[in-house]
Order: structure tokens, then C-alpha cells, then sequence
């Protein structure tokens, strides 16, 4: 069952138009759909049964189609077995009794057969030049239904983002190849509207890709791009560092050449890019496992409509504070089998100093934007003295907003130069322990320790004879990377 907000509407029900062309491609991803009904319901909500022909292909598009968005509107999606459905379906609407069956789908629709492939948990991400969004969309947005309906894609056209900016974003959530042909089609439609509006400028294709993968995309020594380049022949850019800000990590990738040449390099381009965030949600998974109850998928790190993950910000996006965070898609911060987070804990983490105006930013923009994202308070002490080389932030909260504040901290020394091109960012955090369990951490002759050392590539220090603070505290130092630090 499909429920929709409608008030911005005012028909009761979803159109068999929107329906077929809408529904049937995005619910086609997922299996065979014997059977699509609308139920009629108040102005409120719109109801769609939608019968699969296997057990985990309905389970596979619940999992995936709860919470998606749809024309701005998130689709709430639940089972009900086939001898209540009728009777829970109104219940579900909120509204009046009654079905308007569709029956089967016409011979024609996308949602006959199975459809073994998954949409990617990356989606695609153009830009695209805002002359040409008018035509991408169609005359009331015919030609965007019509590319999605051929390409079983869910096309976002994000044309209100940045009023007045050159450049709009789209974003395509299908599989691989749906994405791929969405791409080409869309680049087909520009090309015509450039002839038919005289644009004589060329109009590469530009890609949007979170900083994370593109490292491994360039290769050592750059020749994985470069392998790309010359096996498509097309020539490709990438954008630079300088142009990341904190809450937009995307770097654009330009690709020049024919049309046919263009979509094998989005191809090629994008298989690297999926495949660095494959091997990194592997390793994150590893890592969740190494900090028991931490969901690390819900702290937005990653890019992409995975199930569980928040999407990517957006080119140019507004700070993921202002929304509520990173994730759209309401996952806790905490698993069912975890006690709840303490309220708060303090970390103390040491910077150099030269990096502390770029922290705070102009007015302490920067640092009031990092804390709310964060939800930490993050502070700057003061220096030690006139010729102190670091200065120590103090970072409190919850386990989650440390690591959502400590982890763009990293990366904003990095993104600022203030660690080499192939230097690793590795900086020295203070937490407090009690003075009584010192001991503890240490082991016996430094057993616990040297573990702690070998399993998280950390340096781990109890350093001895300290006088315990107010609080009967003492001071552990942890000094590395920032996974390392946070495991």
C-alpha cells in the first residue's frame, strides 16, 4: 500500500495517467506487478494496492520505496496480507470505503516480467545548464515522464536549488543502465534544443561525485581517469579541492565528446565510482561492528539513496543542519539492542594552530554551522601561550556528534591544505577516564593497551603519575587517523 500526501492536489486520486507513468516503472524495478488497484479515499492521502508476484520482490520494494520521495511527496509503504487488504486499505487512507480497480497491467507497461536487477544505491547526478532544464522537463513536464517511463528511472530535476545559478542538478535513481540511458537521453535532448535555439557553446557532460570516491577514480599517478580517457576517447576533468566547501563534497567531473563517446565514459566513471562506495560501506560495516550500538550509515558520510542513508546533499546545498541533518530517511542514532547514548561526553581535540581562523570561518560562521550539523557544542580554547603550534578544541556530546564533528574536522585540515597531498591527517585527542579505571585501560605490564594499539592502528597513552582533576578524572591520549581514533 502506497500512501501519498495530496494537498496540494485536488483530485482524491492518483490519475491512471501518473499512475502508468509514474507507479508502474518505479514499482517495476523491484519484480513482477500482477496487480495495481487505487483505493478512493479523502484529499488527504491517496491509497495504491500494489499486488507482486513473490514474497521478497513486495519485501524488496518496501524496503526500498518506504520513505522515497515522490514529486516532493514521501510514500509511505506497508504489507497487509491479501484477506485484510480490503478492509485495511480505506483504514490506512483515512477515507471513504470503496476500490477503483486497475486490474492487470496493459500488455504494454514496464511492470510485466521480472526485473532481477536492483536500483543502485548510487544514484547519477548531472549538471546540467539551466537553458536547457525547460526542454529536459517538456511541456507540462511530458518529455521527463516520458524519459522515466523508458528508462525505469525516478528522476529528480532539482530546478529550484540556487535561483539565478548557471547550472541546475538532476539526479537519477534506477539501475546502472537505467541510469546510464536516462543520462544519454538526457544529453539527446539538450543537443536538439542547443540546434533548435541556435547554442553554438559546447555542452560537455558534468558529473557530480562525492570527494570520497574520486581519488580512487583518478588512480595513482592519475591512471585509472587517464585509462578512461583514452579507451573513450573523450577528455575529462575534475574539478579541484579548492572548490569543496564543508557541506558540499561533491566534485564535478567534465566529460567532452560525442554523445556516444560521453555516455561509455558516465559508465565507466560511475562503475569507480560505485565501486569505492562499495568497498566503503564494507568497511564501515567493519567498522560499526568495532563501535558497538554507533549506526554509521545514519551519520551521512556517504552519498547515495541506500537504504538507511541519507541522499547527497545536493550541488550547493543548504547546511544539513537546517533540515535536521544529513539523513532524510529517519534512522535512529541508536540500535533497538543498544541502551541509549549518555547525554554527553567531551573530547579535546588538538589542532594546529594555524588551522584555527579556518575553523571558525569569518564571524565563526563556520564553527556555529559545523556545530549545529553535529549537534555537539564545539569550542576553541584558548592558547597555551604566544608560540603554542596547537590549539585544543573542545568538542561535547553524544557518541554520534562526535563522530560527525571530528570526522569534518579531519577532513576540513585536509580540504585546507594544512597536511600534504599524501599525508594522512593524524591529530591527538584527550578523553577523561576515572583515575580508578586507569588501570584498567592500561592492563597488566600494558596487555590492554597494546591491544587497543594493534586492533585500532591508534596510539594509546595513559600517561603515568598524573594527578587526578575536581572530578577524579585522569587523561587518556589517542593520537592517529580519524577512524583509527574513533574505534
Amino acid at each position: 500500500h502506497l500512501v501519498r500526501r495530496m494537498k496540494e492536489f485536488d483530485c482524491h486520486i492518483l490519475s491512471p495517467v501518473v499512475l502508468t507513468q509514474v507507479l508502474d516503472g518505479m514499482l517495476a524495478q523491484y519484480g513482477t506487478v500482477e496487480n495495481c488497484e487505487q483505493v478512493n479515499t479523502d484529499t488527504d492521502t491517496a491509497v495504491v494496492n500494489v499486488r507482486y508476484g513473490a514474497k521478497d520482490q513486495a519485501r524488496q520494494a518496501m524496503e526500498k520505496l518506504n520513505g522515497f520521495l515522490m514529486e516532493n511527496f514521501a510514500l509511505k509503504v506497508s504489507y497487509i496480507p491479501d484477506e485484510t487488504a480490503a478492509a485495511a486499505a480505506p483504514t490506512l487512507g483515512g477515507g471513504k470505503r470503496g476500490f477503483v480497480p486497475r486490474g492487470p497491467l496493459r500488455s504494454g507497461s514496464p511492470g510485466l516480467g521480472a526485473r532481477p536487477k536492483l536500483q543502485s544505491d548510487v544514484p547519477l547526478r548531472i549538471l546540467v545548464p539551466t537553458q536547457f532544464v525547460g526542454a529536459i522537463i517538456g511541456k507540462e513536464g511530458a518529455t521527463i515522464r516520458n524519459v522515466t517511463k523508458q528508462t525505469h528511472s525516478k528522476i529528480d530535476i532539482h530546478r529550484k536549488e540556487n535561483a539565478g545559478a548557471a547550472e541546475k542538478p538532476i539526479t537519477v535513481h534506477s539501475t546502472p543502465e537505467g541510469c546510464s540511458n536516462a543520462c544519454r537521453t538526457i544529453m539527446e535532448i539538450m543537443q536538439k534544443e542547443a540546434l533548435d535555439t541556435k547554442f553554438t557553446e559546447e555542452i560537455p557532460l558534468k558529473i557530480l561525485a562525492h570527494n570520497n570516491f574520486v581519488g580512487r577514480l583518478i588512480g595513482k599517478e592519475g591512471r585509472n581517469l587517464k585509462k578512461i580517457e583514452v579507451d573513450t576517447e573523450t577528455k575529462i576533468t575534475i574539478s579541484p579541492l579548492q572548490d569543496l566547501t564543508l557541506y558540499n563534497p561533491e566534485r564535478t567531473i567534465t566529460v567532452k565528446g560525442s554523445i556516444e563517446a560521453c555516455s561509455r565514459a558516465e559508465e565507466e566513471v560511475m562503475k569507480k565510482v560505485r565501486e569505492s562506495y562499495e568497498n566503503d560501506v564494507a568497511a564501515m560495516n567493519l567498522q560499526s561492528n568495532l563501535i558497538p550500538g554507533l549506526n554509521l550509515n545514519a551519520l551521512g558520510l556517504f552519498p547515495g539513496g541506500a537504504p538507511g542513508m541519507g541522499p547527497s546533499m545536493g550541488h550547493n546545498a543548504p547546511p544539513p543542519g537546517a533540515q535536521g541533518g544529513y539523513s532524510s530517511f529517519g534512522v535512529s542514532f541508536w540500535t533497538p539492542h543498544t541502551p541509549p547514548w549518555p547525554e554527553s561526553e567531551t573530547v579535546h581535540l588538538f589542532i594546529p594552530a594555524l588551522a584555527v581562523g579556518a575553523l571558525i570561518g569569518k564571524q565563526g560562521q563556520h564553527i556555529k554551522q559545523l556545530s549545529r550539523y553535529a549537534g555537539a557544542s564545539i569550542k576553541v580554547a584558548p592558547p597555551d601561550g604566544m608560540d603554542a603550534k596547537q590549539r585544543m578544541v573542545i568538542i561535547a556530546g553524544p557518541p554520534e556528534a562526535q563522530f560527525k564533528a571530528q570526522g569534518r574536522i579531519f577532513g576540513k585540515l585536509k580540504e585546507e591544505n594544512f597536511f600534504g597531498p599524501k599525508e594522512e591527517v593524524k591529530l591527538e585527542a584527550h578523553i577523561k577516564v576515572p583515575s580508578f579505571a586507569a588501570g584498567r585501560v592500561i592492563g597488566k605490564g600494558g596487555k590492554t593497551v597494546n591491544e587497543l594499539q594493534n586492533l585500532t592502528s591508534a596510539e594509546v597513552v595513559v600517561p603515568r603519575d598524573q594527578t587526578p582533576d575536581e572530578n577524579d578524572q585522569v587523561i587518556v591520549k589517542i593520537t592517529g587517523h580519524f577512524y583509527a581514533s574513533q574505534v
